[in-house]
């Protein structure tokens, strides 16, 4: 076993200042200046704000961005996230519109599309996933889209709507380790998200699943290589792993910080495990160089 996984110290040291590899400057460029106009203009969201993600800078620069679905309240309060819990608004039936215009205006060729947690809508959103695909498709057709959803309570009726709209990429984030759900996703269940992944190969083959996990959140060794096994067994191909942020002091707080060295070494167990493609590092998340990932999964992909 790598030294490089060895958990040493404290907790109190291993809360100390965060270190070196997390510390982000931001520039102004036009080129964010453009993307922040747009989604402006457009009335719409952005995880990249939303869940206040330490690559907007480098993402908008690059003229990318992940829309979220839904508004800016969600009906669940999980204790990592930092999009605000409340009662949404009704869905706006025009923003899938608005969502592919955006895409189109940006010359996108690979666009990602996430929503907030609507447990007041019969189907969780999941038509409005679908409306949003088709929207896509019609404004800015060739546009590669990867969902980034929620878990719909686990109905097969709902994740069947969506993966019949056609993505290119359906992911769905796992988080934590089974031990540490509860008090990460309050709402959420790792059973029922482990079979949110199963389910899509059963019913789509041929759409490839991803998942992501943040580290630092208080996971054991054995706990995360158990569900990295897991993970795969459902025949999920592609897998993000990246730093827990807290993101206020009314949040969880962070256990540890994990090397980008000690990233790297889960990523290179996880490929032995089968996974396609893996994004691993501290300011790694789910959306991060996702069609780089989606690439690499249409390259070696092959419905099982």
């Amino acid at each position: 076993m790598s030294d490089l996984l060895q958990i040493e110290g404290t907790k109190e040291a291993r809360r100390r200042e965060r270190p070196r590899w997390l510390k982000i400057r931001y520039r102004a460029t036009p080129e964010l200046e453009h993307v922040q106009g747009l989604v402006n203009e457009l009335k719409l969201h952005t995880v990249c704000q939303s869940a206040a993600c330490p690559n907007l800078a480098e993402c908008w620069a690059a003229g990318t961005a992940t829309f979220m679905l839904g508004g800016n309240l969600c009906t669940r309060s999980c204790g990592f996230c930092d999009v605000p819990t409340g009662r949404p608004a009704p869905l706006d039936a025009d923003e899938p519109r608005r969502v592919a215009e955006g895409i189109r205006e940006l010359g996108l060729r690979f666009a990602v599309v996430t929503a907030v947690a609507r447990d007041d809508v019969k189907d969780g959103g999941a038509a409005h996933f679908a409306a949003t695909l088709a929207a896509i498709h019609e404004l800015a057709p060739g546009v590669q889209v990867e969902v980034l959803i929620p878990d719909f309570k686990g109905s097969e009726s709902a994740l069947r709507t969506v993966l019949e709209a056609r993505p290119d990429v359906l992911n769905h984030n796992l988080e934590t380790v089974e031990r540490l759900t509860r008090q990460v996703r309050k709402q959420a269940k790792y059973a029922r998200s482990l079979e949110v992944l199963a389910m899509s190969r059963r019913l789509a083959p041929e759409i490839p699943t991803k998942t992501g996990l943040m580290l630092g959140l208080g996971e054991e060794r054995d706990e995360l290589r158990r569900t990295l096994a897991e993970i795969r067994a459902t025949g999920c191909s592609l897998l993000t792993l990246g730093q827990y942020l807290r993101p206020s002091p009314a949040h969880l707080a962070v256990e540890r910080y994990v090397s980008p060295d000690e990233f790297e070494v889960w990523a290179d167990e996880a490929r032995a495990l089968g996974f396609t493609e893996v994004a691993a590092g501290p300011l790694v998340r789910s959306s991060y160089r996702a069609e780089s990932l989606a690439r690499a999964a249409a390259e070696s992909h092959t419905p099982r």
